[in-house]
Parts: structure tokens; sequence; C-alpha cells
């Protein structure tokens, strides 16, 4: 079967259908292929279901929060910010609330109201939407695009074909790298890829022992040998494997393709004591819990489950009367609740990442219309481009803002 169009994008997530449909309203006739059985099959899940779809921020706040190539999304973040996201959704019909953080999800809680929203965006613009196919290859004539080879041996022949595959996270939506190997078939070069934002595995027992705990206002070091790589203040979770939580989960950008390395975490129980003012503190609570044992006078400095863990760091036998405490014991137990260390040893991959780290080089992709330098025709948009944001709703922005330029620019 021979076809003839405008433009065909390949990937029917956040990115592929904002390029769909801002290439149709272009004046372009646009077939959108995605080869599950529905279109945003990714999105269902982010924000845990509710869909944090972007961060109510200016430009410059966006790029801050970008850490891989930040300044290749200038023109994309420029050009279609938050603020026009917001507007392009509460015209759709969705209702916006903003968060902590300035988190932006559907009033509704619902990432299917996003979803639906995108759909009928496209279906207004008379995109054609080809769903359960699958692209197996590009067509290249000289330095130009000109289709795609579908499964079943169909070719599509376009003037200008969008790659929005996405990356390599949660492979189970779809994400499987396709779109890597078709950029590597134009001639494009494909940076190395990690898990990002992704929880983190310690190679310490005792962290499952703590599986569950939830830890707010502690501040964490990331080092690589005697090198600061992160650090940061907020909240973070204990699980049987390692840690995870908002702190880790953006620590993990920084070490996700380092772990050879041994990278270390340095927690801060306390950040807002001086070691000095924490071991006042702690002479207080003694006093105050004079003729208890060491095990029951921790109760209002830490939280119940991390009570044994931390006193069979400390060494102090648990029974002994905080009475008898000497002096260097006290200091061991504020210098370990000052500098909890964690080994990292690995992430648990792919599959709980929420972005990938590393894609196509952004030096081979023109930043102002998401078009190849190398073949004409070509475009990217989204996660499969070697850019990656923190939390908050800044790689699905990342995608809406590149995707919006692929579209307007073919």
């Amino acid at each position: 079967m021979f076809v003839m169009k405008n433009v065909v994008v390949i990937g029917g997530g956040p990115a592929g259908m904002i390029a769909a449909g801002y290439a149709s309203l272009s004046g372009n006739r646009v077939t959108l292929i995605e080869k599950n059985d529905k279109l945003g099959k990714k999105l269902y899940i982010t924000g845990k279901g509710r869909c944090n779809l972007t961060n109510a921020s200016d430009a410059e706040n966006l790029i801050r929060n970008t850490a891989g190539n930040p300044y290749f999304m200038y023109s994309a973040f420029y050009t279609f910010g938050s603020e026009m996201t917001m507007e392009f959704f509460e015209k759709l019909g969705v209702k916006l609330k903003v968060e902590r953080g300035n988190r932006v999800f559907p009033k509704s809680d619902k990432s299917s109201d996003i979803i639906k929203a995108l759909e009928n965006f496209i279906m207004k613009n008379k995109v054609e939407v080809k769903l359960k196919t699958e692209v197996v290859d590009i067509i290249i004539d000289g330095n130009h695009v000109s289709g795609v080879i579908l499964k079943d041996g169909s070719r599509f022949f376009a003037r200008s074909v969008i790659i929005a595959t996405g990356g390599l996270s949660y492979p189970i939506t779809g994400s499987t790298g396709d779109g890597y190997r078709f950029a590597k078939k134009c001639g494009h070069f494909v940076t190395p890829r990690y898990p990002s934002l992704v929880p983190l595995k310690i190679s310490e027992d005792w962290c499952g022992e703590l599986q569950g705990l939830s830890i707010k206002n502690v501040s964490i070091d990331v080092k690589i040998g005697d090198k600061s790589v992160y650090k940061n203040f907020g909240e973070m979770m204990f699980t049987h494997f390692g840690v995870t939580g908002p702190l880790i989960l953006s620590a993990s950008r920084y070490v996700t393709n380092r772990i050879s390395e041994k990278p270390q975490i340095i927690i801060d129980l306390k950040p807002a004591l001086s070691e000095k003012e924490l071991d006042l503190r702690i002479l207080r609570d003694f006093q105050k819990f004079i003729n208890k044992t060491f095990k029951n006078s921790l109760n209002e400095l830490l939280p119940q489950k991390l009570i044994p863990v931390i006193i069979k760091l400390t060494g102090i036998d648990p029974e002994k009367k905080v009475n008898e405490i000497k002096k260097d014991e006290r200091k061991k137990l504020c210098s370990l609740l000052k500098n909890l260390k964690l080994n990292i040893v690995g992430t648990t991959g792919f599959s709980e990442a929420v972005v990938t780290f590393g894609g196509v080089c952004v030096d081979e992709i023109d930043p102002s219309t998401m078009e190849s330098k190398l073949i004409s025709g070509l475009f990217f948009a989204g996660e499969i481009i070697d850019v990656d944001c923190f939390t908050g709703g800044f790689n699905l922005q990342a995608a809406f803002s590149t995707g919006y330029l692929a579209g307007t620019n073919v």
C-alpha cells in the first residue's frame, strides 16, 4: 500500500499529540501512528495517575529545572511555556489547579482528562490516527526524509516525519527505544541512556528495617569521592531495597551514570541545628528523661521506626540509662544524626524511572524548530531528545514545548 501525506508523526504520547495537532493547524495532512491500542498510555500513570502536566513557572525557572542540556530548551520554553500550556488545556475544557511547588494538575486529579483533551485537539484538527500500527523503518531519499515503512510492509510517503517515540522509561507503556534506532539510521548520534528520576538501591541492610518510613525536612549531600554532586532539602522515603521520594529521585540524575564510582548519600536528619546545637538538644532530652533507658529517650527527637536503627548504629547499649551515657557516646549519636551515610549500589532501572537521561544529540537538532540538522524534513519531539528535567511537571512541559515547535515548523 502506498499513501501520500504531508506529515507523519510516530508516537502518540504528549509530544506526538501536540505535534500532530499543531502540524495539522499549520495546513498539513497529518497521520499519527501509535503502536499501542490507545493514545497517551504513559500519561495515564504520570503523577500517580493525577498527571502533573506542567509547573507554573516562567521560562527561566523551566530552564533551571532542566538537568540535561538546559540551554537547548531556551527557544522551546520561551515559545510554548507553562502559561501557554495551561491556557491550551483550559481552552479544551480542562480545569486546572496549582499545588505545592507550583505543580499543575487537572482539578479532577484524573490523567484521563488530559488525554481526552489531547485526543479532542487532534480529532478537531482532522489528524488521522492509526493505532496498533508499528513503524519499522524511516525512508530517506538523499539527505531528505520521504516517509516511513510499517510492520505490514505498507509505506507512508511524507514530506516530513516527526519522531516522538519517547525514551526508555516505563517500557511497559511501549517506550522501547524504537526512535533511537530510527535516529541512528538517519546518521544521528545517540548519547548513552540511563534511567533518571529513579529510586536508588542501597547496600546498608538496615534500610529494609525502615521500609515505608517517610522523613521530611531533611537535607542530603550526594558525594562521589570527596566531591559533592548534589545537595538539597526536602522529603525522602526508605524502601526494602533502598531509598526513594522527591529528594532521592532528583539526586538520582547525578549518579545514575556513575554507580561504578561508588556514590554516597549523607543525610542530615536535623538540618535546622548545627552539631553543637543538636548536642545541646540531646543533652536537654537526656536531662528530661534522666531515669529512662537510652532506647526510651529518643521519642521526641526521632520517628519511632528510626530509633532502633540509630541505636544499633551508635553501638550504645539500648538498656543503658541516659545518665550513664558518656560525652563521647553522645557526640557519636550527634554526628550520626548529622551524617547518616548510605552507599548507592544501583537503581531500580528503566521500569521505575520517570524519564530517560540521554538520547538524540542536541547538537544535531535545530533548537528553534526541532528539525534535524542532518536530514531535512526530519523532526524530533519529547523524551527521545537528550533533554531531561527534574520532577514537578518539567518533563511534560518539555514534551509539550518541543512537540509544539516540531508541529508548527513542519
